[in-house]
Order: structure tokens, then C-alpha cells, then sequence
């Protein structure tokens, strides 16, 4: 079962062609690219535990992140410490499959409890990456002031026998009110406003102003 956003085709630029180097990278190179990597995976010694949601929701995405979010929550306590630093996920998505966005949120809700997480909603965040958004922690979910964000209910395609379809029809249902329960629990909204806005059947956009109203995010930076 899929989230989805159409996009209208654009034409494509032609590839510019590479030159063949034989040029080896540098000791420097490589150490640059080092701290980037440890900039937005975390590092244990730095203190730095940033994550970033690029791209669409699916299994390669989900399971990158799942696995970021368990190895920062698994790290030892400093001493003196009773809970883990916090984590920031940066999150810019068209959405995706409703099954990885689940399977993102529920770890997300583990990890909490040894640890806040910052979540920040930068360029776009619609259809399941608003569940991320507003999954971090109450008070530390932010959203740049440019950001869009867009609601929508489950769809999905499906073809074959009508006994099929019939069971499908009831297992997106099943997702879409699973879906409903996760934002109730994590926005200002009731189970009735939100199966108002997902029962219009278009695309519902926000700015960034109105995701901080309902509850999506607290903080406009």
C-alpha cells in the first residue's frame, strides 16, 4: 500500500558526459568526506546524532533509517547521564509506502524512550513522511518556514478476482485507520478532523504555519 503524489513529467536534461581520470582522491578528499558522512549519520565521540529522510519512503530508505535509529539509541549512557543526547532527523519527502512509514514510526517510538528526537521538515514533507515529522518529540519537531506539507488518505492499485479486491479494499482501510490512530496520537487533531481532511479526497497542502496549527510540528525556524 503506497502513499502517493503524482508529478507531471518533465523533460530531461541531456547527461553531461564525464572525463576518465585516473586521479586517485586525496588523503584530504577522503578525510572531508569523512566528516561529511559523520555530519549526517552521527558520531559517538563528536556528539553529533543527525539522521536525514531524503527521497521517497520505501524498504532501502526505511531500513537505512531503522538502522541509524537503533544503532544512536543502543549507544552507552555517558556517565552521569540518565538519557541518551538527542537525535535530529531532517526529513524532505514526497512520501511513499504506507508499510516502511510504519515500520519507521514504531522504531521511532522505542528510541524515544531512551532518547529525544528532533525531528525537522525541510523543502517538502507530505503524504507518509507527515507522520515522521510528527513523530519526534513534542516540542522539538520543527519545520523550515518553506517547507510544504501535504495530507492525504492511503491508496492503492489493485487488479484481480473481486473476492481480492475485496480483502484489499478491507486491508487499506485497516491502514488508513492505523494511520488516523498514529496522527491523533501525535497532532493537536481529533479522529473526526482528521477523517475530514482525508475523506475530501485531494491532496490537502499546508505551509508551514498550518502543520504547526494541526499539530504536525511546533516550531517554524
Amino acid at each position: 500500500m503506497r502513499f502517493s503524489t503524482k508529478k507531471k513529467d518533465k523533460k530531461r536534461a541531456k547527461p553531461v558526459p564525464i572525463e576518465e581520470t585516473d586521479q586517485q582522491p586525496t588523503e584530504e578528499d577522503q578525510e572531508a568526506a569523512a566528516a561529511l558522512m559523520a555530519a549526517l549519520v552521527g558520531g559517538e565521540e563528536d556528539g553529533l546524532r543527525s539522521m536525514l529522510m531524503y527521497g521517497d519512503v520505501n524498504e532501502e530508505r526505511s531500513a537505512e533509517m531503522i538502522v541509524g535509529l537503533i544503532s544512536l539509541s543502543e549507544q552507552k549512557l555517558k556517565e552521569g547521564q540518565e538519557r541518551l543526547d538527542d537525535m535530529k532527523i531532517y526529513i524532505s519527502t514526497y512520501g511513499g509506502s504506507a508499510d516502511d512509514m510504519m515500520a519507521i514510526y514504531d522504531i521511532m517510538r522505542l528510541a524515544k524512550q531512551k532518547c529525544d528526537i528532533e525531528t525537522i521538515g525541510i523543502g517538502k514533507v507530505m503524504s507518509a513522511g507527515t507522520l515522521i515529522l510528527a513523530a519526534g518529540t513534542k516540542g522539538k519537531r520543527k519545520i523550515a518556514k518553506n517547507c510544504r506539507v501535504m495530507i492525504h488518505a492511503v491508496s492503492a492499485g489493485s487488479v484481480g478476482a473481486i473476492h481480492n479486491l475485496e480483502n484489499e479494499l478491507e486491508e487499506i482501510q485497516a491502514i488508513q485507520e492505523a494511520y488516523i490512530r498514529c496522527l491523533v496520537d501525535e497532532t493537536d487533531l481529533t479522529k473526526r478532523q482528521l477523517k475530514k481532511l482525508l475523506d475530501q479526497k485531494v491532496n490537502v497542502y499546508l505551509t508551514a504555519e498550518e502543520a504547526v496549527e494541526y499539530g504536525l510540528a511546533d516550531e517554524v525556524i
